[in-house]
């Protein structure tokens, strides 16, 4: 059938593929719903470029993968190295990297495609990522497609949508199903009546193309109607061999279709006859999936046991070594102890390959037909399954496992392993913000191990201890077992231990202020080789290096820990990461991105610890702008931090001081002062000062209090960060340039404010309509009319008040692309952000502009006359937004 209006998809792809002739790669992400003909472009695009060396995967979602199943197919495909390396099951970097060399050859255009990566693990997303990163300068044109309606929140295409969308190398093609124009030429000739046709699926092209093809006469009223009218008229042994099919996957190897069915060659001519299968080499595949899952739904359960067992037999007479498939089809056939023993190898080889989702959701198959193993096997799987759900960051599911695994440790009498499962159950009780419950576990551990003697489990008992009381602020008793911990870690060579009790003996010393940067250096550089540690001292060294508003530093190690962790696939750092960067924004004054990144995360996060940084965060963003929401935010962060304690205390109990002092209730605001300023000895010199800093303002602003007891708590000038020392000496210019040259403009302002000083105090307003801070303007305005100043500028600040739906300079730029008719991702690749940052803006927008769609807010730009800065940003050649110009200050993940 011909292919109706994708005229403007092919030639985007064939000005692509030139761009890529010529050395400049692009990887394509084409995007669509379930039958809109994502496949079929792919295969036009093959027959347009007839010189290309075309390699294909497609990842599967009939059952959980074996990683990489995408690479395994082109390695096949394209032989050599790549092939050897694959066989030898090396690591994947060393995969990804062979890859990238043998689709690079000069003077040869590569075409790779990725199908139905809405169903990828995650490292086929960490493959894509790699290559798309890399291919800029390479012969080489990556297609990528995927259902944009079946993406879950959590799917790892998701993130990496977002990261890739500022490549230089990214574009994406979206396909929309058929006008009634095109169906009503589709169906010429049919005797079916277009407009119902039409009606009932929207123009859905596999389903138009499938009610023609079936020559029924009538409009069924779904694909899978369609697709069984035709698999209808197939002799009994097509149709067997067409449940077959229908159980094994998208695609079938010949072989094994002839070993289950005894397929000859004319019942395999009578299925290509049929158009619901293709041949595709030594491989018999659906037409599409729809198809396929047309057929399943109509096997009974009865008869799928015994294919599935028939699949299963025939997958080990020919030696097939895919455990993930295998243990599919063993869960399918009900045979309890193949599917453990493939289950579990599968998980095995998946966590090594960083796919730990799939790794989490093959050790629960095991442990589904592990009722007859023993009690050892048992807990192991426990185990196994908590480590998993760990690393992506499901930590309520992985502390029910530990304490599961726990218990039959118990029982069988193995204290080592039950020493070693008290310490991994203390960590995840502190993820859950449990820090009582976490620290009680952690000694227990130490307690069990100790009679055992030195072990890998000794070591990694006390590194956890030491973690536990450091997250406590019991900062000298940390330090102890940090450095017990490296003694032993050395004495057994347990360097993943020795990075952790390095990073945790840092962490402290930075908290008493002593010299910290050499430990947590040495943490990472030791912890080569293992991902989760090495993950840990990006994470801690970002945050330290934050604290301390080094804020370059700290970008570089957010920037290259958040590479890391998607890389490695440890979204429980990922997210630690970007809750940093979401402080880092609110403290440099990109709050609309900070906004953004924060409800990002809290969409995405589960456990609780990761939850409470971009829960302050938002929270103060939102009270400092007088917006709905601020106290939901900080009262779910206080009940977090009052779980976990320590610093994490510390810093909510200020957060909450300065809404209460926004809201008016200086009393409040003076109990949380002082709840923070009783544990101020557990955190840093500059947390220190914000607190006195704070005292110092709540009691100018409290009748009757002395300022001068605000820093009384703290001590001498050691203890408190320079800038915070001048506002409490007095001299708050000078803090507030400090602050300013450092990039924080809210705290400048702050400074500024204390200073009852008309210029100061006027020039603080203007910051803070800048920032948007209306709250907190409002109490500075009323502070000046009781200092007796007039003229005092109200409202908005001059720019967003000048605009006539009140847009932020940020919104307008967003505008302008969008009246350029550019996509999400072409708005977040010019403004450096990601997708999921511009989707936020872009709502905003349209909610100014009481606009349902983007043309309808296009439209209305124009009427407002707000559209004419488009003009010239899309003719001054080579220039961009100075919000672009200006991104290397910082990026969000």
């Amino acid at each position: 059938m011909a292919l109706l209006e994708r005229e403007s998809a092919l030639a985007a792809l064939a000005e692509y593929a030139a761009q890529a002739r010529q050395g400049q790669g692009r990887l394509v992400f084409v995007n669509g719903e379930a039958g809109v003909g994502k496949s079929t472009l792919v295969e036009q695009l093959t027959q347009d470029l007839p010189d290309a060396r075309f390699v294909w995967g497609a990842c599967d979602g009939l059952f959980t993968p074996r990683p990489l199943g995408p690479l395994l197919d082109i390695a096949e495909q394209l032989g050599g190295p790549l092939s050897d390396l694959c066989r030898a099951r090396v690591e994947r970097h060393e995969l990804f990297t062979a890859l990238l060399r043998q689709i690079s050859e000069p003077n040869q255009l590569h075409l790779v495609v990725i199908e139905d990566a809405h169903w990828a693990d995650e490292s086929t997303v960490d493959l894509i990522r790699f290559l798309g990163r890399r291919i800029h300068s390479a012969a080489v044109l990556l297609v990528v497609t995927y259902r944009d309606d079946e993406l879950p929140a959590r799917a790892p295409l998701r993130a990496a949508l977002g990261e890739l969308a500022s490549s230089g190398a990214t574009r994406r093609i979206g396909l929309a199903p058929l006008t009634e124009r095109a169906v009503r030429t589709l169906a010429e000739g049919s005797g079916l009546d277009p407009a119902e046709l039409y009606r009932v699926r929207g123009g859905n092209p596999f389903y138009v193309t499938e009610v023609i093809r079936s020559g029924t006469g009538s409009v069924p009223e779904s694909a899978r109607d369609a697709v069984l009218s035709r698999a209808a008229r197939l002799s009994g042994e097509a149709w067997k061999a067409l449940e077959i099919m229908a159980l094994v996957g998208l695609r079938t190897d010949s072989r094994l279709l002839k070993a289950v069915a005894g397929c000859p060659p004319d019942i395999v001519d009578e299925l290509l006859a049929s158009g619901l299968v293709v041949d595709d080499v030594a491989w018999l595949r659906y037409r599409h999936e729809i198809a396929r899952m047309a057929v399943a739904s109509t096997i009974p359960a009865h008869r799928r046991a015994t294919i599935h067992a028939d699949i299963l037999a025939a997958l080990l007479e020919q030696g097939s070594d895919d455990d993930a498939q295998l243990a599919f089809h063993a869960e399918g056939a009900d045979d309890a102890p193949a599917a453990r023993h493939h289950a579990t190898r599968a998980a095995q080889q998946a966590a090594a390959m960083f796919s730990h989702h799939e790794a989490a959701a093959q050790y629960a198959r095991a442990l589904r037909f592990a009722a007859d193993a023993d009690p050892a096997t048992v807990a192991s799987l426990h185990e196994g399954h908590a480590a998993q759900l760990s690393l992506i960051d499901f930590w309520q599911d992985a502390a029910a496992e530990y304490e599961r695994a726990l218990a039959l440790w118990r029982a069988i009498g193995d204290r080592r392993r039950e020493g070693e499962t008290l310490r991994l159950l203390a960590r995840a009780m502190w993820r859950l913000c449990r820090g009582a419950e976490a620290v009680a576990l952690a000694e227990a551990a130490v307690r069990v191990l100790e009679p055992l003697g030195h072990s890998r489990e000794l070591a990694w008992a006390y590194a956890n201890l030491a973690g536990q009381y450091m997250s406590d602020g019991r900062y000298a008793e940390a330090i102890e077992y940090a450095q017990r911990a490296q003694e032993v870690a050395r004495a057994v060579g347990a360097t993943e231990v020795l990075s952790e009790a390095l990073n945790t003996e840092g962490c402290c010393r930075s908290a008493l202020g002593e010299p910290w940067t050499d430990r947590l250096t040495e943490a990472l550089r030791v912890a080569h080789g293992h991902p989760a540690s090495a993950a840990r001292a990006y994470t801690n060294l970002n945050g330290l290096l934050f604290d301390e508003r080094r804020f370059a530093e700290a970008e570089r190690y957010f920037l290259d820990g958040v590479r890391y962790c998607d890389d490695h696939d440890i979204p429980t750092y990922a997210s630690c990461l970007r809750g940093n960067q979401a402080m880092m924004l609110d403290r440099t004054g990109r709050w609309h991105e900070a906004e953004a990144l924060c409800v990002e995360l809290l969409d995405q996060v589960v456990s609780p610890e990761n939850r409470l940084f971009p829960l302050l965060t938002l929270g103060l963003i939102r009270a400092r702008r007088g917006q709905d929401g601020a106290a939901g935010a900080l009262d779910e962060a206080m009940s977090l931090a009052e779980g976990i304690g320590g610093m994490r205390l510390v810093v909510a109990h200020l957060a909450r001081a300065e809404v209460h002092w926004l809201s008016g209730e200086l009393t409040a605001a003076q109990r949380a002062l002082d709840a923070a300023g009783a544990k101020s000895d557990l955190v840093s010199a500059w947390t220190r000062g914000e607190i006195a800093a704070w005292r110092q303002r709540i009691a100018r602003s409290t009748t009757g209090v002395d300022p001068s007891m605000a820093s009384g708590a703290f001590g001498g000038p050691d203890v408190i960060a320079g800038p915070y020392r001048m506002i409490l000496d007095g001299a708050g210019h000078q803090a507030a340039q400090a602050f300013l040259e450092m990039g924080c403009p809210y705290d400048a302002a702050l400074a500024l404010f204390d200073t009852d000083e008309e210029e100061a105090m006027r020039r603080a307003l203007s910051i803070l309509m800048d920032l948007g801070a209306t709250a907190t303007a409002r109490l500075l305005r009323q502070r000046m009319r009781r200092l007796g100043m007039r003229s005092i500028p109200a409202g908005a600040r001059a720019a967003t008040r000048a605009h006539p739906a009140g847009l932020t300079p940020r919104e307008r730029e967003v505008l302008d692309l969008i009246c350029a008719g550019h996509t999400n991702a072409e708005i977040a690749r010019r403004l450096f952000l990601s997708v999921k940052t511009v989707d936020h803006h872009v709502s905003a927008v349209l909610a100014k502009l009481g606009a349902p769609t983007r043309r309808d807010a296009a439209a209305r730009a124009r009427e407002l006359g707000l559209a004419t800065r488009t003009t010239v940003l899309e003719s001054a050649v080579g220039r961009a937004p100075a919000s672009t110009r200006s991104a290397s200050r910082g990026r969000t993940g």
